[in-house]
C-alpha cells in the first residue's frame, strides 16, 4: 500500500493498516515535510525498515508494486485523487466526505465501475459493533415500520471569505500548491495548516453540512435499507445553523439533522412504530426503548455476519474486498448516494429555501440556481 496525506486522521488511518499483518506500506505523501517524517518512522517501527516519501502523490501513484492506496488528504483532494487512483490501476480507501460535489460522485462511481477498482469510503462506523447493532434492529423489523431517523451534525456554517496572505514556505517544507490541489487559488496562511478545524468551514476547502453528514446520513440511509438513495424532498428548519433540517425519502421516511440529543459524537436515532434505538460514539451499548431489543445482541451480531458475509472491522473489510473483488460495505455507489443528500442539503441551506430532488434527471426540479451547485469547477490540472 501506499499511503497519501498522513495528517490527524491519515496517521490514524496508516496505523490501523500498519496493524494488519498482510499489509506492507511501501511509500508515503505528504505535502508537509514534519508529517512526512513522523509518518516514516511509524512504518519503519512497524515494518523495521522505512519507506519511501514525497510531497508529490502522482509519485505514489506512478508506482507499479501498490495495490491499494489510503487516501486522506483534505477534503478538496479526495474525489479527484481517488478516481485518478483509481485509473492508475489502484484500489483506494478513502476518507470522508468522499466528494465535494454531486457530478464529482457520478464521475467517481463511473470510474470504479470502469476500471475495475475497489473504493472504500473511511465511513467506519458502517463497520463498528454498536453501530451494525442499531442498523440491525431498523432493518430486520424490531422497530416495526421505521418513519424517522435523526442524524447529528454540526452548525452550518460556509465563509466566502479567505484568511490573509503570508510569505509562502520552501516547497519542501509544504508545498502550497499541492496543498490547495484543485480548490481556487488562494493566499498561504499558516493557519490553515492547524487541522481540517481550522478550513472546514471556507468554502474553498470544506463541504458545509456534507463534512459531518458523511458519518450520520451515510448511517441513516444505510439503516433504511437504501444507502445508495439520496433523499427526495430537503426542507430547511427553522433555524440556519442546520438544526431540524428535514429530508424526506422515497418512502415517505423522514431523517432530520440535529445538533444535540446524544451523549457523544456522530449520533444517529432510529424511530419505528414498535420502538427505537439511538447511538453515538462512546456508547457502551446502544440505548433502546425496550431492554428485549438487545437482549440477543450476539445473535443479532452473528445474523449480520452471516447474512452479509462482513465483520465489524472497517480496515479487514477494504482488505478482503481488494483480495475477493467483491464491492466493500461503502463502495463509491453508497458513498455518492449518502454524500447526494449531504449536498443537497448544503444547496437548499445556501439558498434558504426547500429543494424537490429529481433522481430521473440527477438534478433538482425546476431550480437552475440549485442545479449550479451540483458541479464545483476544479483548478488547472486537477480537472478529473
Amino acid at each position: 500500500m501506499g499511503a497519501i496525506g498522513v495528517g490527524g486522521r491519515g496517521t490514524y488511518d496508516l496505523e490501523a493498516f500498519l496493524r494488519e499483518p498482510d499489509v506492507q506500506v511501501v511509500a508515503i505523501c505528504d505535502v508537509q515535510r514534519s508529517r512526512r517524517e513522523r509518518a516514516g518512522e511509524l512504518v519503519e517501527r512497524a515494518h523495521g525498515a522505512g519507506c519511501a516519501a514525497t510531497r508529490d502523490f502522482r509519485e505514489v501513484l506512478g508506482r507499479p508494486d501498490l495495490d491499494a492506496v489510503l487516501l486522506a488528504p483534505g477534503d478538496r483532494w479526495h474525489g479527484v485523487m481517488a478516481i485518478l487512483a483509481m485509473r492508475a490501476g489502484k484500489d483506494v480507501f478513502c476518507e470522508k466526505p468522499s466528494t465535494m460535489s454531486v457530478e464529482e460522485g457520478r464521475q467517481l462511481v463511473e470510474t470504479a465501475a470502469q476500471y475495475g477498482r475497489i473504493f472504500q469510503t473511511g465511513t467506519q462506523r458502517l463497520s463498528e459493533e454498536n453501530f451494525v447493532l442499531a442498523d440491525e434492529l431498523a432493518r430486520c423489523g424490531r422497530l416495526g415500520r421505521l418513519h424517522t431517523v435523526l442524524a447529528h451534525t454540526l452548525p452550518f456554517r460556509i465563509r466566502t471569505d479567505w484568511l490573509p496572505a503570508e510569505p509562502e514556505p520552501p516547497e519542501e517544507e509544504c508545498d502550497w500548491n499541492l496543498w490547495l490541489g484543485p480548490a481556487p487559488r488562494r493566499p498561504y496562511n499558516r493557519a490553515y495548516l492547524a487541522g481540517c478545524m481550522a478550513w472546514l468551514d471556507f468554502m474553498d476547502f470544506g463541504t458545509g453540512v456534507a463534512g459531518w453528514g458523511s458519518h450520520t446520513i451515510a448511517q441513516c440511509q444505510a439503516a433504511m435499507g437504501a444507502p445508495a438513495e439520496p433523499a427526495l424532498e430537503y426542507r430547511p428548519g427553522p433555524s440556519a445553523d442546520g438544526d431540524g433540517f428535514t429530508c424526506r425519502y422515497r418512502n415517505d421516511m423522514r431523517l432530520v439533522l440535529r445538533l444535540g440529543g446524544w451523549r457523544g459524537t456522530c449520533g444517529v436515532r432510529y424511530e419505528g412504530d414498535e420502538g427505537w434505538v439511538s447511538v453515538a460514539d462512546g456508547y457502551e451499548a446502544p440505548d433502546v426503548s425496550s431492554p428485549r431489543l438487545l437482549a440477543d445482541r450476539a445473535v443479532l451480531l452473528r445474523n449480520y455476519r452471516d447474512r452479509t458475509g462482513r465483520g465489524v472491522h472497517h480496515v479487514r473489510d477494504f482488505l478482503a474486498s481488494v483480495r475477493t473483488r467483491r464491492p466493500s460495505v461503502v463502495d463509491a455507489a453508497v458513498a455518492h448516494g449518502s454524500m447526494t443528500t449531504c449536498h443537497c442539503v448544503n444547496a437548499a441551506l445556501l439558498l434558504g429555501r426547500p429543494l424537490r430532488w429529481a433522481p430521473t434527471r440527477g438534478g433538482f426540479e425546476g431550480e437552475p440556481e440549485a442545479g449550479r451547485l451540483l458541479h464545483r469547477a476544479s483548478r488547472e490540472p486537477w480537472i478529473a
